[in-house]
C-alpha cells in the first residue's frame, strides 16, 4: 500500500510539475499564437530598456519611450491595454529567437528590417527611418564622419546593423562591441574607445541625457527602416498591426507620440513613414 501511495504521489508530482512548465513555459505561457494571446487580453511584447526616447526602464519600473508609445498603440487595437502588456528586454543579438521560440509576441526596439533578419522573422512596418551616425565625446575633434574612422575604435552592440556596417565596409576601424548600447556609451564616456555607433534616434537620446558630455557627428550614412517583428508566417499578425500602424500616422498618434518622447530632446520631428507591408 505504501509503495502504491509513493507511486501515485511520484506521478502526481510528475504531472504537476508538467503542467507547470506547460503553463509557465515560453512568453505568452503556451503555443497559442500572438492573437490568440490578444483575445484573452495580455501580450508579452519586446522592447529595448536602455534607450533614453525609444525603450527605456525607468527607475521606478515603468517604461518610456516612442517604441513603448507605437507598442502600445498597437496593443490597443489588438484589443489590449497598457496594464495587461508584459514588457521583456530584447537585445539586438537575441531578438530572433525571441520571437521564434515564442518568448515575446512581437517586438518593437529599433529593429531595422533586413533581408538576413526576413529569413528567421517578419516584419510590419516600417514604423520609422532612421540613419547611421556616430557618437563622440563633446571635445573630440577627430572624428567628423564615417570617413574618419580609420584606426579608431568604435563601439556598437552584438548582432545589431550598425556593428554588421562597420565590420564590413570600415575594415579599417577598431570595432568593439557590447550586449547592450549602454555599456558602449559607458566606455565612451570613460574614454575605452573613441565612438560609438547606431542609429542617429538613438545617439541624440543618449546625448540628450548628458548635456555638454557628447555631441552626435556628421550626416547619416545609411538608411535603416524600423520594423515591427513578428513570428515568420504570421500574416494574419502583421496585417492587423499594419492596419494599426496606418491608422496610428493618420489619427495623429504617431506625430504625438514622437513629439512627447524623442521630441523631448530637441530632435525634429520627421514625417511619418509609408507602411511598405513587407
Amino acid at each position: 500500500m505504501r509503495i502504491n501511495r509513493a507511486l501515485r504521489f511520484g506521478i502526481g508530482a510528475i504531472a504537476l510539475a508538467l503542467a507547470t512548465a506547460t503553463v509557465t513555459g515560453c512568453g505568452g505561457g503556451d503555443d497559442k499564437s500572438a492573437l490568440e494571446h490578444a483575445e484573452d487580453g495580455q501580450l508579452t511584447i519586446g522592447i529595448k530598456f536602455d534607450q533614453p526616447g525609444l525603450g527605456l526602464r525607468n527607475k521606478d519600473g515603468s517604461y518610456s519611450g516612442f517604441d513603448i508609445e507605437v507598442a502600445e498603440y498597437i496593443a490597443g487595437k489588438l484589443g489590449v491595454e497598457p496594464e495587461n502588456i508584459t514588457w521583456k528586454e530584447a537585445p539586438s543579438g537575441q531578438r530572433e529567437t525571441l520571437i521564434e521560440n515564442g518568448q515575446v509576441d512581437y517586438i518593437v526596439a529599433t529593429y531595422s528590417i533586413t533581408d538576413k533578419r526576413k529569413e528567421r522573422v517578419d516584419f510590419a512596418g516600417p514604423y520609422y527611418v532612421a540613419g547611421q551616425s556616430l557618437l563622440v565625446r563633446a571635445d573630440n575633434t577627430d572624428i567628423n564622419g564615417p570617413d574618419d574612422l580609420k584606426g579608431k575604435k568604435v563601439c556598437s552592440v552584438k548582432g545589431s546593423t550598425p556593428a554588421q556596417n562597420i565590420e564590413k565596409n570600415f575594415p579599417d576601424t577598431q570595432l568593439q562591441t557590447n550586449d547592450t548600447y549602454s555599456l558602449c556609451l559607458e566606455g565612451l564616456r570613460a574614454g575605452s574607445w573613441d565612438a560609438m555607433t547606431t542609429d542617429d534616434i538613438i545617439l541624440a537620446g543618449y546625448a540628450s541625457q548628458s548635456p555638454g558630455a557628447f555631441k552626435v557627428v556628421g550626416e547619416p550614412f545609411t538608411t535603416e527602416n524600423y520594423g515591427i517583428g513578428v513570428k515568420k508566417g504570421d500574416q494574419e499578425l502583421r496585417d492587423k498591426v499594419n492596419d494599426a500602424l496606418e491608422e496610428m500616422i493618420a489619427d495623429g498618434s504617431w506625430n504625438k507620440a514622437f513629439e512627447s518622447t524623442v521630441g523631448l530632446s530637441g530632435y525634429q520631428s520627421p514625417q511619418p513613414p509609408t507602411v511598405d507591408r513587407y
